[in-house]
């Protein structure tokens, strides 16, 4: 089974690192990072951040069972670039499974795969995900068909355990979660803006136009 995940400069390192940690560690899976060019892509943090290597430049796998696409500030290039499109495009024919983490849906949408299917995203990027057709949602993984599009940065995690058990079965997806020790127990409950203070809404929302354009 051919899991490629997508890796681009300014890409969130979370969105991608994390469904990695997960399908990696399928059985008789083999993961490749393809990216416009061979080479290391750093994460939206700039110089500071994690350096994800592109073995092979996309036309090099052109038919993978599983596509992983990150999202990021990175994103925003990519929504333009038709060699990218048009790659996504011919690789969701054939694909077993065509997925996103955070605003990696974007890219799905931009490459006109979402039309009429209901899909998530971050948050703060739901409307811009309705422009390419999709029906939003804040679910937190959303199956429609093939496709599979996972909320904000570490919903990636759940998303990749919920196709493992697709993939592989339920008993292995659940030794994979053992495995890297999945058991969230965050301090606060406020990973939703359903259950979020309206004062760390309100500072977001304030940012969205950083998440979607990169533009402070």
């Amino acid at each position: 089974m051919d899991i490629a995940i997508v890796a681009f400069e300014s890409m969130a390192a979370l969105d991608a690192i994390g469904p990695f940690e997960v399908l990696a560690h399928l059985p008789d899976a083999t993961v490749t990072w393809v990216g416009l060019d061979v080479g290391v892509k750093r994460t939206e943090e700039g110089k500071t951040g994690a350096g994800i290597h592109a073995d092979v430049a996309i036309e090099e796998l052109p038919h993978p069972d599983v596509i992983v696409v990150p999202g990021g500030h990175g994103e925003q290039k990519l929504r333009t670039d038709e060699r990218f499109l048009s790659w996504l495009r011919g690789a969701h024919e054939t694909s077993t499974w065509t997925t996103s983490v955070c605003t990696g849906s974007l890219l799905l949408g931009a490459a006109g795969l979402l039309e009429g299917k209901r899909a998530t995203s971050h948050w703060l990027a739901l409307d811009e995900l309705s422009k390419f057709g999709a029906e939003p949602t804040l679910e937190r993984v959303v199956f429609d068909g093939k496709i599979v599009t996972a909320a904000g940065v570490s919903s990636g995690i759940d998303m990749a355990l919920a196709l493992a058990a697709r993939i592989a079965g339920p008993e292995v997806a659940q030794a994979v979660q053992l495995g890297i020790e999945y058991d969230p127990q965050p301090p606060f409950d406020a990973g939703s803006p359903l259950k979020a203070p309206e004062f760390a809404v309100n500072y977001l929302r304030d940012g969205s136009r950083f998440l979607l354009t990169g533009e402070r």
